[in-house]
């Protein structure tokens, strides 16, 4: 008798087990199978994490910061501003404040900076939110000034 009730519960069961089998191929294999598919062909930078190049070689992320602890460098907001310290970004007035430190250290004019600043400052949308300048993009801007200051960079 213990048998009919496993071979009734083994018949009745049968379908969830499918169930369960379709939803883990559709949903854990071919689901992101083509989610990867078509980023990959829609939105390929994106889809490989917004890499940043230079002379062929990964310098870093356009989507997050970097570290840059010398003093002929641009830095990022401190982890407390950013909470979770790898934001990108920074104000333009961060940016515009750390200008006579780096010009200090590099020799680059304060006007040579701020054009550099200007030329990489990003908007938000329309009207909203507050003009910013990405780090690592500020960062290939000062290198690509030829400064003797900057041979070396970047390093990878």
């Amino acid at each position: 008798m213990n048998l009919q009730i496993y071979k009734e519960i083994f018949r009745n069961s049968r379908p969830a087990v499918r169930l369960a089998l379709v939803s883990l191929l559709v949903c854990g294999l071919a689901f992101p199978l083509v989610v990867t598919g078509l980023s990959q062909a829609i939105f390929p930078s994106q889809a490989n994490g917004s890499l940043v190049q230079v002379n062929g070689k990964n310098v870093g992320s356009s989507l997050i910061a970097q570290e840059f602890n010398s003093t002929i460098f641009f830095h990022p907001r401190n982890a407390t501003l950013s909470a979770s310290g790898v934001d990108p970004d920074i104000t333009v007035q961060d940016a515009i404040s750390q200008i006579p430190r780096i010009s200090a250290a590099t020799g680059l004019s304060t006007d040579t900076l701020q054009q550099i600043v200007t030329q990489n400052e990003e908007g938000s949308l329309w009207v909203f939110g507050t003009p910013y300048v990405n780090v690592l993009k500020l960062n290939l801007a000062l290198i690509q000034t030829g400064k003797s200051v900057f041979n070396g960079y970047p390093r990878s």
